[in-house]
């Protein structure tokens, strides 16, 4: 997928939970049982510049995450969640990734990449899985946000000509991104979930993998991209549990001791 597509994705995610959060917000008092949900999720981590200017199934690195959601309505979800990854590896040094593009090849370098991130999303459930009157529970979602993320990064070339310029030992970091992406909520019960998700992370920073053009001196700076930031993303399984609570309609609020 084009740096394009990921963009025009963006944008449409965006516009669609928005829209909807702004149509949704009526049913929110009609709600009559508050959900929310905790639970962890286990999958891969995987990097996207210049070092690997391709998406690539197999270069994922495991990944966990731990998350809490809470539902304002039947379709509007908020959620906060914290991921890990530790030793992204790409390693360049003999072509493996990408082998096919001579940039890539070019470089012959190669790197190892820690992330941690904390992230808060609204999600917008296509249906309602928590509807107990459905023999099979289930609902795709979609979701976009903002998150904020530290990164360990070194990256060493083998060229003595770019070693000067780029193997700088291990490098740490902040940055902050905008998750968002795809994913499918599957009801096992009454209290626990399935879910399966793909997400992309967008980035302000071009420095993730330590290639960019601060530190490209002379003809070095043929091997960064100055027209393109660097990406990660994040698919994986997880397990929740629901939690619910009965929504104390207003009437009884206003009026605390109307059933004494």
């Amino acid at each position: 997928m084009t740096i394009f597509s990921f963009r025009l994705a963006l944008t449409a995610c965006f516009l669609f939970l928005l829209i909807n959060i702004f149509f949704s917000e009526p049913a929110v008092a009609q709600k009559p049982l508050a959900t929310s949900e905790i639970g962890v999720g286990l999958g891969g981590l995987n990097y996207q510049g210049d070092l690997a200017p391709h998406y690539r199934f197999l270069s994922n690195q495991p990944a966990l995450t731990v998350f809490y959601r809470h539902d304002l309505s039947h379709p509007i979800t908020l959620r906060g969640a914290i991921m890990g990854s530790h030793r992204i590896l790409n390693n360049n040094t003999m072509g493996d990734d990408d082998f096919d593009l001579p940039l890539p090849n070019f470089r012959q370098a190669n790197m190892r990449l820690t992330v941690g991130e904390i992230s808060g999303v609204v999600e917008y459930n296509f249906l309602d899985y928590y509807d107990l009157t459905q023999k099979v529970r289930f609902s795709p979602y979609l979701f976009a946000g903002v998150a904020g993320f530290v990164y360990n990064i070194r990256t060493e070339f083998g060229d003595e000509v770019y070693a000067a310029a780029f193997n700088q030992g291990a490098r740490t970091s902040l940055g902050v991104a905008i998750p968002f992406g795809v994913g499918v909520k599957y009801a096992l019960n009454k209290y626990w979930n399935l879910g399966l998700e793909f997400g992309a992370r967008k980035l302000f920073t071009d420095r993730l993998d330590n290639i960019h053009m601060e530190n490209s001196q002379g003809q070095d700076k043929r091997v960064a991209n100055p027209y393109d930031k660097d990406w990660y993303f994040y698919n994986g399984i997880s397990l929740s549990y629901t939690i619910y609570r009965i929504n104390c309609p207003p009437t009884y609020k206003a009026n605390p001791g109307i059933l004494d």
